[in-house]
């Protein structure tokens, strides 16, 4: 008698060349190598999606606006749920991978990112029966949003690349993660995603601590715990500065 075997479903792994980005006062930024591997005895069609997310950070901005002849800022919007850094990696362009549900629903992509600004919506009932979320900018949500996409392009924090992950072998596959200068303190995290015929089929979550390290890490913690006495050791610093600077010039 014959034991018929379940099939094994197809599976990703990989792993990090590093898990951790030492910052110091010297810090250029900083390449990672992702290496992974895909497990399919049916050796269906495979696509990779590589995407690395760094620490949630708010986003202010405003736009400049002339009122009676002069051009002045006006007032800011915060964003929310945008990381500091992000990047998606594929093995060819993302719509050609999945369809726009699943790529909303995972993220997957700049333009799938959930950035928004909570402060200028507000909820009205309508007709009675209906409670519609409301947003103060209106039309121009979309120019913000895609500002806020401008800047951190801009600065190198966001990027798309439709062919960042690349088969070496058969079934083996590695993407670069480039941090730049600016890269924010904190954890990363990075997800591989198997796709198969448009659907997610296996993904795996590997970790990335970027950190200040010596003197650096040393006045980033004193910040961050004590701010206030952090900003009045930096004032008085700035003060006595200013005032050996003015005695210097009188003696001369």
């Amino acid at each position: 008698m014959m034991v018929q075997t379940a099939p094994v479903p197809p599976s990703v792994s990989a792993a990090l060349t590093t898990t951790e980005v030492r910052v110091t006062s010297g810090f250029q930024g900083a390449r990672i190598v992702l290496y992974g591997a895909v497990f399919d005895p049916s050796h269906q069609p495979s696509d990779i999606v590589v995407l690395v997310r760094g620490p949630e950070q708010p986003i202010r901005i405003a736009h400049k606006v002339r009122i009676a002849g002069l051009w002045i800022n006006s007032r800011p919007v915060v964003f929310h749920g945008a990381p500091g850094f992000y990047k998606a990696a594929s093995t060819r362009p993302l719509d050609q991978i999945a369809g726009f549900g699943v790529l909303r629903r995972l993220g997957a992509g700049i333009d799938h990112l959930a950035i928004n600004a909570p402060a200028e919506q507000r909820v009205e009932t309508r007709y009675g029966v209906k409670d519609v979320v409301v947003n103060r900018l209106g039309a121009d949500y979309l120019d913000w949003r895609q500002a806020v996409v401008r800047l951190k392009a801009k600065m190198g924090l966001y990027e798309e690349d439709d062919h960042g992950v690349i088969f070496v072998d058969q079934n083996l596959f590695k993407a670069d993660i480039t941090l730049p200068t600016d890269a924010p303190i904190g954890r990363y995290q990075a997800q591989i995603l198997l796709f198969q015929n448009g659907q997610l089929v296996s993904q795996r979550v590997r970790e990335l601590d970027v950190k200040k390290v010596g003197l650096q890490r040393s006045l980033y913690l004193f910040a961050h715990f004590h701010p206030w006495t952090y900003g009045l050791v930096s004032v008085s610093i700035a003060l006595a500065a200013g005032w050996a600077a003015s005695a210097a010039f009188r003696r001369s």
